[in-house]
């Protein structure tokens, strides 16, 4: 195993004992990182570990489990189709290998949020985002929201607040909601990661393994009916893909018995406001299937 993938097995090792699933990986330590994946019965995206890592390459096959690559996969010389939780009418979305959060992404019995923020704690120091760090940004609204906001990390403002999106894309956001038919409080808002980046600067891949299983637990207690992405972190990071935005954004997928639907950012907004009105249609697409009118003005 070389130096990078010790060090990802490692973070989620600590991972692992901080919430307590240290024999669960035990029990599986004999097994390579590819088998574990395949056997795991987990669903990301709705679909099934094995048909996420169908796209994978044999030369990521063989990095992950050296001697463990079967004849088949060693004799295509075609990386396959790949498969992703498909919307309606949706461009096809790449989907992203990713052994780690594999390893640890199975429900736990009589998990709540309290017991996620005390998982976390309150000097969390598991990846480098803490140096920079004022206060933790746990995630606010509704323990029981149909509909769950999900940006990609805090700024300056929510830093120093620890409250997500309560600077000028917050207000906005603020603003977005209300149009919607809903208080602020009827939602949940939470982010990909629980620390600010420095310069606001998007999480990077391994800050993002290491925070983001604290947010599958707070979706998989509040099990919204909606989720809304906020952004290309958010949604690239739940829909496991490297595309673009554009590509999907305002379809429909199915994320663990949630539909899912990603959209701009309000920072975007503000930078591009003649972007409001495609926003506007992809929330106007939550409220049909949340059954919510909008607000009059």
């Amino acid at each position: 195993m070389d130096q990078k993938n010790r060090e990802r097995a490692e973070a989620w090792l600590r991972y692992a004992d901080d919430i307590g699933l240290g024999p669960f990986y035990t029990a599986r330590a004999s097994q390579s990182p590819l088998e574990v994946a395949l056997a795991s019965s987990s669903e990301i995206g709705g679909v099934r570990s094995a048909e996420i890592l169908a796209p994978v390459s044999n030369s990521v096959l063989a990095s992950a489990a050296p001697g463990r690559v079967t004849q088949a996969a060693a004799a295509s010389k075609v990386t396959p189709a790949p498969v992703a939780a498909s919307p309606v009418n949706a461009p096809p979305v790449t989907v992203l290998p990713v052994f780690g959060p594999l390893l640890f992404d199975e429900r736990i019995e009589g998990d709540t949020l309290e017991r996620i923020r005390a998982d976390i704690g309150p000097n969390c120091t598991r990846c480098k985002l803490h140096k920079g760090r004022t206060k933790i940004v746990f995630g606010v609204g509704n323990p029981k929201a149909d509909l769950v906001f999900v940006g990609e990390g805090p700024g300056r403002d929510e830093d120093a607040q620890g409250e997500p999106f309560v600077g000028r894309a917050g207000k906005l956001l603020t603003q977005m909601i209300e149009a919607m038919g809903l208080r602020r409080e009827d939602v949940y808002i939470a982010n990909v990661v629980k620390c600010r980046p420095p310069e606001n600067r998007l999480p990077e891949k391994d800050e993002i393994e290491t925070c983001s299983p604290f947010l599958m637990r707070q979706l998989a207690v509040i099990q919204p009916k909606v989720i809304c992405c906020l952004g290309s972190c958010s949604s690239q990071t739940l829909l496991q893909t490297s595309q673009g935005i554009s590509r999907f954004r305002g379809e429909w997928f199915d994320f663990r018995g949630s539909k899912l639907i990603a959209t701009y950012h309000p920072a975007y907004l503000l930078r591009n406001p003649v972007a409001k009105s495609e926003v506007w249609k992809d929330l106007q697409k939550v409220m049909a299937v949340l059954g919510l009118k909008p607000k009059r003005r």
